[in-house]
């Protein structure tokens, strides 16, 4: 029998291995139905839904392997981040989910509560954190929302011989900012942003990309602090706001 195998586990959710059937977790009411959901809309390779009893979900592992990981140069092809980039397209091309997406004013509250947070427990200077607050309130502007994934870490798109094979954990799968997508997949690969856009195309916001490359990282940092996670790993979020700090914009 296959072991099993924790990929992650926290207070809010976790996912199990166990061969090539992933299965998921989560406390939440609405979360996994969302989830299956927006996969069944997507018109992108995503997971098989194998079965889905609340409060879990099992999901069939996607062939080829991850674009890349947070703190690491990504080891695939120019090509293959271009692929990526049609993928999104298509993505944020396709009909809005029919429910809503996240109000701008709950992000901007996020933003500043978590800022506040950042100054009074000083894990990073307040040149820092200010810097990348008044850079990050570059992202709340109004914008026409897409169906975007919502949470496109780099380890969560798939490829194989430069092509998608799948893009994994839609939870918060919706309607959104497009550019909040490509600033998630590049998180500490800004490097690999012309890439991306070469195959994404037209209509982007470099500047709403790096708005929301900060915003990212600030309001994640509490969240991976306390859940055991270092934001201060080379290359993680905090390397990604002390870069805003180098580059002056």
């Amino acid at each position: 029998m296959d072991e099993v195998e924790v990929v992650v586990a926290h207070s809010e959710r976790a996912t199990l291995r166990v061969g090539e059937v992933f299965v998921k977790v989560d406390g939440h009411p609405t979360h996994l139905a969302t989830e299956a959901r927006a996969m069944e809309l997507a018109p992108v390779p995503t997971p098989t839904v194998l079965w889905h009893e609340p409060p879990a979900l099992a999901l069939a592992a996607v062939p080829g392997t991850a674009l890349g990981v947070l703190g690491a140069p990504s080891e695939a092809s120019p090509a293959a981040w271009a692929a990526a980039g049609r993928m999104i397209r298509r993505l944020h091309e396709a009909p809005l989910p029919p429910w809503p997406g996240r109000p701008l004013a709950d992000v901007e509250a996020d933003l500043e509560q978590e800022c506040e947070w950042l100054l009074a427990h000083s894990p990073l200077p307040s040149e820092v954190v200010q810097r990348n607050r008044e850079i990050a309130r570059g992202a709340l502007r109004p914008r026409r929302p897409a169906f975007i994934h919502g949470d496109l870490q780099i380890t969560h798109v798939f490829i194989e011989d430069d092509e998608v094979t799948g893009i994994i954990d839609w939870s918060e799968g919706g309607p959104g900012d497009p550019m909040f997508d490509l600033a998630i997949l590049t998180l500490g690969h800004e490097e690999r942003l012309e890439e991306l856009l070469a195959g994404y195309g037209r209509d982007v916001d470099r500047g709403a990309i790096r708005a929301w490359w900060s915003l990212r990282s600030l309001t994640a940092a509490r969240w991976l602090l306390e859940h055991g996670f270092d934001p201060d790993a080379p290359g993680c979020e905090f390397d990604v706001l002390r870069a805003r700090m180098r580059e002056g914009a």
